[in-house]
C-alpha cells in the first residue's frame, strides 16, 4: 500500500500525523474487537459508524479496512459491508492451560502425530529438564489443527517417567496437560513462558500452509511438578494470524523492588527461568 500524506478531511487534531499512521490506529483497534469477539453478527459497521466511532475521515477508515484486507481478516461483500473472514482467537498467559483447553469452544481441535518416541534430547533440553548426561527423554511432535486449518506446529519434550505412559495415549485428541495430570493423579504446577516472533522457515511455512517468511509466534514453556520439578519443555511455533496472547498482569512495588517481589514470576531470584534443579531429581 503506497505511503500516504497528510488528510485535510481528518479532524484539525490530527492533519499533522500522516493517514497512514492514524489508519494503522484505526486497524488495531478493530483487529482488537475481532478478536473479542466484538462483533457477532460476523460484519463490521458502516463506514459512517467507524467515522464517528475513531474520530477519523472516511480515507482514513477505508484505509484502515484496506489494511485488515490485506491480512486476510476481513473482506468487502457486495450488499452486505465489510464482513470477517477470519477472527483471531485469545489464549491466556495468566493461567497454565493447554492450547486445547482454549480453543475448544471455537472448533475441533485436533492434531496429527509426527513424532512420539524415547529419544536422547539436546544438552540444554537435558538441562532445563534436569536430566543426567546420556539420559533419555520422551519427544512428541505435534502439529495442530482448528478445524481444517493448521494451527500450531509443538515440538515437546518429556521426563521418561512423565512421557513414556502418553505414548500409549490419545495424542491425537487430547492436550498433553490433560493427559499428564491423569498419569501422576493430581495437577500440575507452573511454568515459565517465552513468547517472541520469528520468520517462519520453509517446513514450518508448508505445515502450517502460510506463505514463507510470514512471521509466526515461538512459545517456549517450561512446566513444572507442585513440587517444582520440571517435566515438559515445549517449543510452540503458532501462526500469528490465528491467535493472540492475553493477560492482565499486576504493576509490583515499582522501580528498584528487589528481584522475587510483588509482580515478579515465579522462580528464585538471579536464577535462570524455572530456577535450579530441585535436589535429587534427576528425570
Amino acid at each position: 500500500m503506497a505511503a500516504s500524506s497528510p488528510d485535510p478531511t481528518a479532524p484539525a487534531g490530527a492533519r499533522a500525523r500522516p493517514r497512514a499512521d492514524r489508519a494503522r490506529q484505526v486497524a488495531e483497534v478493530l483487529r482488537r474487537q475481532i478478536a473479542s469477539g466484538a462483533f457477532p453478527s460476523g460484519v463490521l459497521p458502516d463506514e459512517r459508524s467507524l467515522i464517528a466511532d475513531h474520530g477519523v475521515s472516511r480515507n482514513t477508515v477505508r484505509e484502515a479496512l484496506g489494511v485488515l484486507r490485506d491480512e486476510g481478516v476481513v473482506r468487502r461483500r457486495q450488499g452486505v459491508g465489510t464482513v470477517i473472514r477470519r477472527r483471531t482467537h485469545e489464549h491466556t498467559l495468566e493461567q497454565l492451560t493447554g492450547l486445547a483447553e482454549t480453543l475448544s469452544a471455537y472448533g475441533q481441535v485436533s492434531n496429527e502425530v509426527r513424532v512420539a518416541d524415547v529419544v536422547r534430547p539436546p544438552r540444554e533440553v537435558a538441562r532445563r529438564l534436569c536430566v543426567p548426561d546420556g539420559g533419555q527423554v520422551v519427544y512428541i511432535e505435534r502439529l495442530r489443527r482448528l478445524g481444517e486449518d493448521p494451527l500450531s506446529l509443538d515440538l515437546t519434550y518429556l521426563t521418561t517417567d512423565i512421557g513414556q505412559p502418553l505414548l500409549a495415549a490419545d495424542l491425537t485428541g487430547r492436550d498433553l496437560f490433560g493427559l499428564i495430570e491423569e498419569s501422576v493423579g493430581g495437577p500440575l504446577g507452573s511454568a515459565s513462558v517465552t513468547v517472541h516472533a520469528v520468520n517462519a522457515d520453509p517446513g514450518t511455512s508448508a505445515l502450517l500452509a502460510i506463505p514463507p517468511g510470514q512471521a509466526v509466534f515461538t512459545v517456549e514453556r517450561l512446566t513444572r511438578l507442585p513440587d517444582g520439578r520440571p517435566v515438559d519443555l515445549e517449543f510452540l511455533r503458532i501462526r500469528g494470524d490465528r491467535l493472540a496472547f492475553r493477560a492482565e498482569p499486576v504493576r509490583g512495588a515499582g522501580p528498584g523492588s528487589p528481584p522475587g517481589g510483588p509482580g515478579s514470576p515465579p522462580g528464585t531470584p538471579g536464577s535462570p527461568p524455572g530456577g535450579p534443579c530441585p535436589v535429587g531429581d534427576g528425570g
